[in-house]
Protein backbone atom coordinates (compact mmCIF):
# COMPACT_ATOMS: atom_id res chain seq x y z
CA UNK A 1 0.00 0.00 0.00
CA UNK A 2 2.81 2.42 0.92
CA UNK A 3 4.56 1.62 -2.35
CA UNK A 4 1.43 2.39 -4.38
CA UNK A 5 0.84 5.63 -2.47
CA UNK A 6 4.47 6.69 -2.98
CA UNK A 7 4.29 5.85 -6.70
CA UNK A 8 1.03 7.76 -6.99
CA UNK A 9 2.51 10.83 -5.26
CA UNK A 10 5.60 10.72 -7.49
CA UNK A 11 3.36 10.48 -10.56
CA UNK A 12 1.28 13.45 -9.37
CA UNK A 13 4.48 15.45 -8.75
CA UNK A 14 5.88 14.67 -12.20
CA UNK A 15 2.59 15.52 -13.90
CA UNK A 16 2.36 18.78 -11.94
CA UNK A 17 5.86 19.76 -13.03
CA UNK A 18 5.07 18.94 -16.66
CA UNK A 19 1.83 20.90 -16.51
CA UNK A 20 3.62 23.89 -14.99
CA UNK A 21 6.19 23.83 -17.79
CA UNK A 22 3.43 23.79 -20.39
CA UNK A 23 1.67 26.77 -18.83
CA UNK A 24 4.70 29.02 -19.03
CA UNK A 25 3.75 32.15 -20.91
CA UNK A 26 6.39 33.26 -23.39
CA UNK A 27 7.81 36.66 -22.45
CA UNK A 28 9.93 39.10 -24.46
CA UNK A 29 13.57 39.43 -23.44
CA UNK A 30 15.25 42.69 -22.52
CA UNK A 31 17.31 44.36 -25.23
CA UNK A 32 21.01 44.78 -24.59
CA UNK A 33 22.14 47.75 -26.67
CA UNK A 34 25.79 46.75 -26.15
CA UNK A 35 25.46 43.36 -27.85
CA UNK A 36 22.12 42.90 -29.62
CA UNK A 37 22.06 43.15 -33.39
CA UNK A 38 19.18 42.75 -35.80
CA UNK A 39 18.76 39.14 -36.96
CA UNK A 40 18.07 40.41 -40.50
CA UNK A 41 20.36 43.37 -41.19
CA UNK A 42 22.96 43.00 -38.40
CA UNK A 43 22.55 46.64 -37.38
CA UNK A 44 22.73 47.48 -33.67
CA UNK A 45 19.33 47.35 -31.99
CA UNK A 46 18.37 50.33 -29.87
CA UNK A 47 16.03 49.70 -26.94
CA UNK A 48 13.27 51.91 -28.35
CA UNK A 49 9.75 51.84 -29.81
CA UNK A 50 10.94 50.29 -33.09
CA UNK A 51 12.54 47.15 -31.63
CA UNK A 52 10.71 43.86 -32.19
CA UNK A 53 11.41 40.23 -31.44
CA UNK A 54 10.46 36.68 -32.25
CA UNK A 55 10.70 33.87 -29.71
CA UNK A 56 11.24 30.46 -31.29
CA UNK A 57 9.77 27.25 -29.85
CA UNK A 58 13.25 26.29 -28.60
CA UNK A 59 13.26 29.49 -26.49
CA UNK A 60 15.74 31.41 -28.63
CA UNK A 61 14.93 35.11 -28.99
CA UNK A 62 15.64 36.92 -32.25
CA UNK A 63 15.83 40.71 -32.02
CA UNK A 64 15.06 43.14 -34.86
CA UNK A 65 15.60 46.89 -35.23
CA UNK A 66 12.51 47.46 -37.40
CA UNK A 67 9.17 45.71 -37.85
CA UNK A 68 10.01 45.26 -41.53
CA UNK A 69 13.18 43.36 -40.60
CA UNK A 70 11.12 40.99 -38.45
CA UNK A 71 8.76 40.29 -41.35
CA UNK A 72 11.70 39.86 -43.73
CA UNK A 73 13.11 37.22 -41.38
CA UNK A 74 9.74 35.48 -40.95
CA UNK A 75 9.16 35.36 -44.71
CA UNK A 76 12.65 33.99 -45.34
CA UNK A 77 12.41 31.48 -42.46
CA UNK A 78 8.83 30.25 -42.81
CA UNK A 79 9.90 26.76 -41.70
CA UNK A 80 10.91 28.01 -38.22
CA UNK A 81 8.52 27.28 -35.38
CA UNK A 82 7.64 30.55 -33.65
CA UNK A 83 6.19 30.66 -30.12
CA UNK A 84 5.57 34.40 -29.96
CA UNK A 85 6.13 37.71 -31.74
CA UNK A 86 6.48 40.98 -29.86
CA UNK A 87 6.42 44.61 -30.95
CA UNK A 88 6.71 47.83 -28.99
CA UNK A 89 3.99 50.37 -28.36
CA UNK A 90 5.07 53.52 -30.21
CA UNK A 91 4.11 55.82 -27.32
CA UNK A 92 5.15 54.00 -24.14
CA UNK A 93 7.67 51.47 -25.57
CA UNK A 94 6.06 48.56 -23.67
CA UNK A 95 6.20 45.10 -25.25
CA UNK A 96 2.95 43.98 -26.89
CA UNK A 97 2.02 40.70 -28.54
CA UNK A 98 2.24 41.34 -32.28
CA UNK A 99 -1.19 39.74 -32.73
CA UNK A 100 -2.80 42.21 -30.31
CA UNK A 101 -1.25 45.42 -31.65
CA UNK A 102 -2.69 47.88 -34.15
CA UNK A 103 -0.34 49.19 -36.80
CA UNK A 104 0.04 52.42 -38.74
CA UNK A 105 1.75 52.62 -42.11
CA UNK A 106 2.81 56.08 -43.22
CA UNK A 107 5.59 56.77 -45.73
CA UNK A 108 6.69 59.85 -43.79
CA UNK A 109 7.18 57.99 -40.48
CA UNK A 110 10.89 57.35 -39.96
CA UNK A 111 11.77 53.87 -38.74
CA UNK A 112 15.32 52.47 -38.48
CA UNK A 113 15.21 50.62 -41.81
CA UNK A 114 12.57 52.84 -43.46
CA UNK A 115 9.74 50.32 -43.61
CA UNK A 116 7.50 53.09 -42.18
CA UNK A 117 5.26 50.90 -39.99
CA UNK A 118 4.78 51.52 -36.26
CA UNK A 119 2.78 49.64 -33.63
CA UNK A 120 0.37 50.60 -30.88
CA UNK A 121 -1.05 48.58 -28.01
CA UNK A 122 -4.34 50.48 -28.08
CA UNK A 123 -6.33 50.88 -31.28
CA UNK A 124 -7.48 54.34 -30.14
CA UNK A 125 -3.85 55.51 -29.94
CA UNK A 126 -3.19 54.23 -33.47
CA UNK A 127 -6.34 55.96 -34.72
CA UNK A 128 -5.28 59.25 -33.11
CA UNK A 129 -1.79 59.01 -34.62
CA UNK A 130 -3.28 58.25 -38.05
CA UNK A 131 -5.72 61.16 -37.77
CA UNK A 132 -2.84 63.51 -36.87
CA UNK A 133 -0.61 62.30 -39.74
CA UNK A 134 -2.05 62.55 -43.25
CA UNK A 135 -1.50 59.54 -45.48
CA UNK A 136 -1.65 57.00 -42.65
CA UNK A 137 -3.21 53.57 -43.03
CA UNK A 138 -4.38 51.53 -40.03
CA UNK A 139 -3.71 47.78 -40.08
CA UNK A 140 -4.40 44.76 -37.92
CA UNK A 141 -1.86 41.95 -37.50
CA UNK A 142 -3.66 39.96 -40.22
CA UNK A 143 -3.52 42.90 -42.62
CA UNK A 144 0.12 43.50 -41.73
CA UNK A 145 0.97 39.94 -42.81
CA UNK A 146 -0.28 40.88 -46.31
CA UNK A 147 1.51 44.26 -46.34
CA UNK A 148 3.99 45.02 -49.11
CA UNK A 149 7.25 45.26 -47.16
CA UNK A 150 9.19 47.64 -49.35
CA UNK A 151 11.79 49.97 -47.90
CA UNK A 152 11.53 53.69 -48.52
CA UNK A 153 14.89 54.07 -50.28
CA UNK A 154 14.66 57.86 -50.46
CA UNK A 155 14.20 58.00 -46.70
CA UNK A 156 17.14 55.62 -46.20
CA UNK A 157 19.36 57.94 -48.23
CA UNK A 158 18.13 60.99 -46.31
CA UNK A 159 18.80 59.26 -43.00
CA UNK A 160 22.38 58.74 -44.11
CA UNK A 161 22.19 54.97 -43.96
CA UNK A 162 22.50 54.19 -47.64
CA UNK A 163 21.86 50.60 -46.60
CA UNK A 164 19.03 48.31 -47.52
CA UNK A 165 18.31 44.63 -47.37
CA UNK A 166 18.64 42.37 -50.36
CA UNK A 167 18.35 38.68 -50.85
CA UNK A 168 21.79 38.32 -52.45
CA UNK A 169 23.65 40.33 -49.81
CA UNK A 170 24.12 43.42 -51.96
CA UNK A 171 22.98 46.73 -50.60
CA UNK A 172 21.03 48.18 -53.51
CA UNK A 173 17.82 46.39 -54.36
CA UNK A 174 16.26 45.86 -50.93
CA UNK A 175 13.67 43.31 -49.89
CA UNK A 176 10.51 43.53 -51.87
CA UNK A 177 8.35 41.15 -49.93
CA UNK A 178 5.18 41.80 -51.87
CA UNK A 179 2.69 39.03 -51.62
CA UNK A 180 -0.16 38.26 -53.98
CA UNK A 181 -2.72 39.88 -51.73
CA UNK A 182 -1.12 43.21 -50.77
CA UNK A 183 -2.56 46.19 -48.96
CA UNK A 184 -1.31 49.36 -47.31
Amino acid sequence: MKKKLFSFLVLIGVLSMLAACGDKEVQPVAINEETDTCATCNMAVVDNQYATQVILENGKSLIFDDLGCMYAWMNENADQKISAEFVRDYDNKEWVSADDATYVYNQSVKTPMAYNVISFEQKADAEKFAADHAGSTLMTADELAKHSWTQNHEMMQNMGEGHSHSEDGTEESGHDMEQENTSH
